[in-house]
């Protein structure tokens, strides 16, 4: 077996930390600070989340013998060889994990579905423990909220109906002015048309009162 260990995981020296996805304040005991560095564990540890392809939760690796003991694990525990992991189950499917584990070659399983983790080492071939219940999928689906079709919103029509009316004003106050220079033989229609302007104007005012009400009433409906 290929270990060697630090009283810290601080005095591990640049370059001799290989597992890329790991650090060695993730593996070393949560108790003490010391850190057991079994090669062929940490191998398989990492070529498992290399198969995974997602984080991997290490809620204990290595336990020095004293807190060992403190925590209650068993007296000869594969952890105080640093040959065993804890790995939560939170961003995991407990069946997916379980088969690619012993793909890369874990031997142990420990199966904790109260407390959320699942225990894997190098051996020997054992498990105990009630497995976790099989889910139906792996993760829920996500949902997406049902949106008003953007051709019926209300506050699209009111804003629609204010921007043709607010264009309409401004088309008449042209043709006004173009007819009120330029075409003296129909002069008698401006004053129609200076109606006609205040016409669209108006049009104008209720779609934007539309708009208001609408994008209020939504609001409300959110707030629900």
């Amino acid at each position: 077996m290929t270990t060697t260990f630090y009283e810290h995981w601080r005095d591990v020296p640049d370059g001799a930390w290989r597992w890329t996805n790991f650090s060695p304040a993730e593996i070393a005991c949560r108790g003490t600070g010391k850190l057991l560095i079994n090669g062929p564990a940490l191998d398989k540890l990492q070529a498992l989340r290399d198969r995974l392809g997602k984080p991997l939760i290490v809620r204990s690796a290595y336990r020095s013998p004293e807190h060992n003991r403190a925590v209650g694990g068993a007296t000869r525990s594969k952890h105080m060889d640093g040959a065993a992991f804890d790995i939560a189950m939170s961003n995991h499917d407990p069946v997916a994990f379980e088969a690619e584990a012993r793909e890369v070659g874990f031997l142990g399983f420990g199966f904790y579905p109260r407390s959320g983790f699942m225990h894997v080492d190098i051996g020997p071939a054992r498990h105990w423990g009630e497995r976790f219940p099989i889910r139906a999928t792996a993760f829920a689906e996500e949902t997406q909220p049902a949106r008003e079709v953007l051709a019926d919103s209300r506050t699209m029509k009111g804003g629609g109906a204010a921007g043709v009316a607010t264009l309409g004003a401004a088309g008449v106050e042209v043709t006004q002015q173009v007819l009120s220079e330029t075409q003296e033989a129909i002069l008698p229609l401006v004053p129609y048309l200076d109606t006609l302007r205040w016409v669209f104007i108006a049009v104008a005012l209720v779609g934007i009162a539309v708009t208001i009400y609408a994008r209020l009433d939504d609001w409300k409906r959110g707030q629900r």
